[in-house]
């Protein structure tokens, strides 16, 4: 996370804690410093969607609960309440941890009781946030799924997702394997102010070129695009030039939505801000936690049009079709 003087704690490729300057440069590690870490034993790790969640998976597992790349818009935040925490100033440094979640997905996984459904992770809080660098159970989990040659998908903002590249490269020898970078922006004071505990935008798009270099199909997720400070048509090309130059597999966005709890939060920081867009956004989201069709539409269009700009006619695309993070380009 990211404090006043510029500088900003957040996990390097190899799992370790780093503490960047403004230039991303690393200039100290340290133990996780404002992170608070709550260990419980998860009863079951696999979670099953209700049948009418208009998602494109049914089956998802989640590590953790909290994250520290403390995102402002974050839609998990709400989670915490039930924990009794302040979803508000503890999702960001309080991050439980379920750890028997490798053993308990061994478990789960057993031939009689799994019939190999694929699973998503990445789903809720992120499974390369700063505390896999300590704990290692996405990797654990990755290990475990691709002995069992279980399909799974990843979206992720972190690049520590590249310390595991020879695995996943392997699982996707073994299952199909799908996964994500998330990268809403490519604007540096948008993404410092709204994502302080992530990798910058150009790093994810390294990483989206590496893990497709070593085989393991890897899409872009521009989201979520935030109205006013990065929904500009300019801003959208930019992002999915950038991908698709990344060999990304896939492109889509999602607009910002603002459920009941995230709402209060987002607007909240907002109005500190940038007070002069919140108007917009109470017309905008006035009917709900989801921005207006037309609104929605019309991003969707321009990212649209701009795959459709930038898609080399000649590159190969595996697995042409619906992706779990929406349609291949």
């Amino acid at each position: 996370m990211e404090g006043r003087t510029g500088l900003r704690w957040s996990a390097t490729s190899d799992g370790q804690l780093a503490l960047f300057d403004a230039q991303e440069r690393v200039i100290g590690r340290g133990e996780y410093r404002g992170l608070e870490f709550v260990h419980v034993q998860a009863r079951t790790i696999i979670n099953r969607l209700a049948p009418t969640a208009p998602l494109p998976f049914r089956f998802t597992i989640n590590a953790y609960r909290g994250c520290s790349h403390a995102c402002t818009y974050c839609f998990a935040r709400p989670t915490h309440e039930f924990l009794g925490l302040d979803p508000a100033t503890d999702f960001d440094r309080v991050i439980v941890v379920k750890v028997n979640a490798v053993e308990r997905l061994r478990a789960e996984l057993a031939p009689k009781r799994w019939a190999g459904e694929p699973i998503a992770m990445g789903t809720n809080t992120d499974p390369y946030q700063a505390a896999e660098g300590k704990y290692r159970l996405t990797q654990g989990i990755v290990a475990v799924l691709a002995e069992a040659g279980n399909p799974f998908s990843i979206l992720t903002k972190s690049t520590l997702v590249l310390r595991d590249l020879d695995l996943l490269a392997d699982a996707a020898r073994r299952t199909r394997v799908e996964l994500c970078l998330s990268v809403g922006t490519l604007d540096d004071e948008v993404w410092r102010s709204t994502e302080p505990g992530t990798p910058r935008p150009a790093k994810r798009l390294e990483a989206v070129a590496r893990l497709n270099e070593a085989g393991v199909a890897c899409g872009v997720l521009v989201a979520p695009v935030l109205p006013g400070l990065s929904d500009d048509p300019s801003q959208l090309e930019a992002v999915v030039a950038a991908a698709l130059d990344a060999g990304a597999t896939s492109v889509s966005s999602v607009l910002l939505h603002l459920r009941p709890g995230v709402r209060e939060h987002y607007l909240a920081w907002l109005g500190a801000e940038r007070p002069d867009l919140v108007d917009r956004h109470q017309r905008l989201y006035a009917r709900g936690a989801y921005a207006t069709r037309a609104e929605r539409d019309r991003v969707g269009a321009v990212v649209r049009a701009a795959v459709a700009r930038h898609r080399a006619p000649t590159r190969a695309r595996p697995g042409r079709g619906r992706g779990r993070f929406g349609p291949v380009t």
